[in-house]
């Protein structure tokens, strides 16, 4: 049996805090660490969704201003719910064309986003644009050619059912040899890279479930399935996670990371 692709969107931003939230956070941390910026910042966040990492940034860099822009109006709706302490603007924009003049910024980063990103290179010339000579462009993504994307192995086992999992547009373009280009290619200098590994444990296969019916890469194909199906997946997730002698299933993603200086 086969299906359609369908496209990944973001539209629960409470679902989506439970699905990559908590991914996003932990990869965050480590970024965060290997980054380690200074305080005071002017800070811009591309693609900052819910603003599960945008939190990071207020919690523990001391921004001078703080920033987050993405195109959907529902996860940036989320974002403003949090409590935040410094004050964080957030606008709807595309990460292709952001709605800012150049040199806004002190630091850009992209958390988990640039291979959403239709045109990368455009993505990435678009953060050196807005950030002053001297600043710093960075992002982390999922290494999803090399199976780090904290759901591989429930995305593959739908596909050995026959289940068209959607992709994003640019997963080709996250890997770590590849990223250096991109960063080169928009005249960013002193181009640095990191391998982050993170990992997350389930209480339980029913907590795991429920996170993974939340998550916009696998919620319509999941959605879609007979009954039949339905019973025989669940049965193969079960027999291939990685469950402790407590029920726990503790799971493994691993992410690269990509800095580089403004020099014009």
């Amino acid at each position: 049996m086969s299906h359609e692709p369908n496209t990944i969107s973001f539209n629960d931003g409470a679902a989506y805090e439970r699905y990559m939230g908590v991914w996003s956070r932990l990869a965050g941390r480590e970024f965060l660490a290997w980054l380690s910026p200074s305080r005071g910042l002017r800070w811009l966040d591309v693609g900052c969704g819910n603003g599960a990492f945008t939190s990071l940034i207020a919690e523990q860099c001391a921004p001078a201003s703080l920033t987050g822009v993405d195109p959907a109006p529902a996860q940036l709706a989320f974002a403003r719910t949090r409590e935040w302490p410094c004050p964080a603007d957030f606008r709807e924009g595309d990460a292709m064309a952001l709605p800012f003049d150049p040199h806004s910024f002190d630091i850009a980063v992209m958390p988990l986003v640039l291979f959403f990103v239709p045109d990368p290179a455009k993505g990435v010339a678009e953060m050196a644009r807005v950030v002053r000579p001297g600043g710093s462009v960075c992002a982390y993504s999922w290494d999803l050619t090399g199976g780090g994307f904290p759901y591989h192995l429930a995305q593959e086992t739908l596909r050995t059912l026959g289940i068209t999992v959607p992709q994003p547009p640019s997963k080709d373009a996250v890997s770590l040899e590849h990223l250096p280009r991109l960063w080169h290619a928009a005249g960013l200098a002193d181009i640095r890279t990191h391998e982050i590994v993170v990992a997350r444990t389930f209480t339980n296969f029913d907590d795991y479930w429920t996170t993974l019916q939340g998550g916009p890469s696998l919620q319509r194909p999941l959605a879609g399935l007979t009954p039949e199906v339905h019973a025989t997946y669940q049965e193969r997730l079960r027999e291939q996670l990685p469950t402790d002698a407590h029920g726990q299933i503790t799971y493994t993603a691993r992410a690269h990371a990509v800095c580089g200086r403004v020099t014009r």
